[in-house]
């Protein structure tokens, strides 16, 4: 399945007996290797390799990113286990939920990266006559990097747009003639509010494509009818993780994501307190998402706990057989809120929000006071849009959550992955 020259559109229709023959093979092939890795001698214990079905799978452990910290800062984990000179490529993860993490690749570890992206750039119909603007801050996160090369291979002229700022990115679009935008669906909202002040009616614009990725939005129908609307052109929804790799592209119909079974086995699991070491999702049911890559060898993750909250469904009839997540990555485990009994994910309030104004930044602000929660909102928004807002809040999740105005201009805006929850405790 790996190299340049593939299709990947044509492991999307594999019959689920072929795709499955397909990952026990790749899983075999990732556990031999990954039990000479010091971290996995001792991670995995006594497990008896091969596997000879995927059912065994669910008998290994489970693997979090707290395991896959690096002992000391700046130091590589020992899941990094090779020789420090069959690495080509250092990043981090970003931080957002702890210390950024240290991740390593070597060459055929990168090559791995591009063969999965190939699957979201045959999402999006990129050719090589297309001219890609990378609207994002290159730095030590990964980020787009992966995709910049995939883009490169895939024949496509790439305009790098680190180091500018938004109104010279937007500049270089219209310039150049870009035809797809990669970046964050809080940039792609920023960009049509910074074009408005600016005067560039990025609607008439050659862009038809936005390939968007490090949050919920693309597949939030509100914000994804925001950016194509605004942008005129096609969104496609990207997810992904330095830890895990790029695992998921969006749906023909923008309403969920494909995870790339091809190059990863899914595990949808429920952890509560009857079950505190998981238990599988029923179709359709939320559960955390949990991965197995199977072409990282200088750095396997194996049921790696993403985080992610989602929605399965493995029987549908969409072009592409692969697994479905219905709505995408619906909200983090780690960022998930509790208030007064009820399960509010930011990607919900985010929604709403974007209902009332498609741009307006907003935070939103979690109080604990002793071993209870309350959400408070601020937002950009005008007193009348304000009390709109309130008033969706308590029709679409049953409780009240208040909503203050603040003066334009006076949040944070955000680049990279947004950052607009605020915990705090009282006292």
């Amino acid at each position: 399945m790996n190299g340049t020259a593939f299709n990947p559109s044509d492991a999307w229709q594999l019959d689920r007996p072929s795709l499955r023959s397909h990952q026990l093979q790749r899983l075999n092939a990732i556990l031999a290797a990954a039990v000479k890795l010091p971290f996995y001698r001792g991670h995995l214990g006594d497990v008896s390799l091969p596997l000879n079905s995927l059912d065994e799978l669910s008998r290994l452990p489970l693997l979090t990113k707290q395991q896959m910290l690096a002992d000391e800062v700046g130091r590589p984990a020992r899941i990094f286990g090779l020789p420090r000179q069959q690495y080509r490529h250092f990043h981090q993860t970003s931080g957002t939920s702890g210390r950024p993490m240290p991740v390593l690749d070597t060459q055929s570890d990168w090559q791995w990266w591009l063969d999965c992206w190939a699957h979201v750039l045959a999402a999006a119909n990129i050719t090589e006559n297309d001219i890609a603007m990378m609207a994002f801050s290159f730095g030590p996160f990964i980020g787009f990097w992966t995709a910049s090369d995939a883009l490169h291979r895939r024949g496509a002229l790439v305009i790098p747009g680190g180091g500018l700022s938004s109104e010279a990115r937007l500049q270089l679009i219209v310039d150049h003639g870009c035809t797809v935008v990669c970046c964050t669906p809080t940039y792609a909202l920023h960009l049509l509010e910074v074009a408005e002040r600016v005067g560039i009616d990025l609607a008439s614009s050659r862009v038809r494509r936005l390939i968007v990725a490090g949050e919920p939005g693309g597949s939030l129908p509100s914000i994804r009818q925001r950016m194509e609307r605004g942008w005129n052109a096609s969104v496609t929804d990207h997810s992904g993780g330095s830890e895990i790799g790029a695992w998921g592209f969006g749906s023909e119909d923008g309403s969920g994501i494909h995870i790339i079974e091809t190059e990863f086995i899914a595990e949808c699991l429920v952890f509560d307190q009857d079950y505190p070491d998981g238990r599988a999702a029923e179709s359709g049911e939320p559960a955390e998402l949990i991965l197995t890559g199977l072409g990282r060898f200088g750095g396997p993750a194996i049921r790696y706990r993403t985080g992610d909250i989602v929605r399965a469904d493995d029987d549908h009839d969409r072009p592409c057989k692969f697994l479905f997540l219905d709505g995408g990555v619906i909200g983090r485990a780690d960022d998930m809120i509790v208030v007064r009994g009820v399960n509010i994910f930011p990607s919900s309030v985010e929604s709403i929000v974007r209902e009332v104004d498609a741009v307006a930044e907003f935070r939103m602000i979690v109080q604990r006071s002793g071993v209870m929660d309350s959400l408070v909102v601020d937002a950009e928004l005008t007193p009348t849009q304000c009390q709109r807002l309130a008033s969706l809040f308590q029709s679409r999740l049953a409780m009240r959550i208040p909503v203050r105005g603040v003066p334009a201009n006076s949040l944070p805006r955000f680049s990279a992955k947004a950052k607009r929850l605020v915990r705090r405790e009282e006292g």
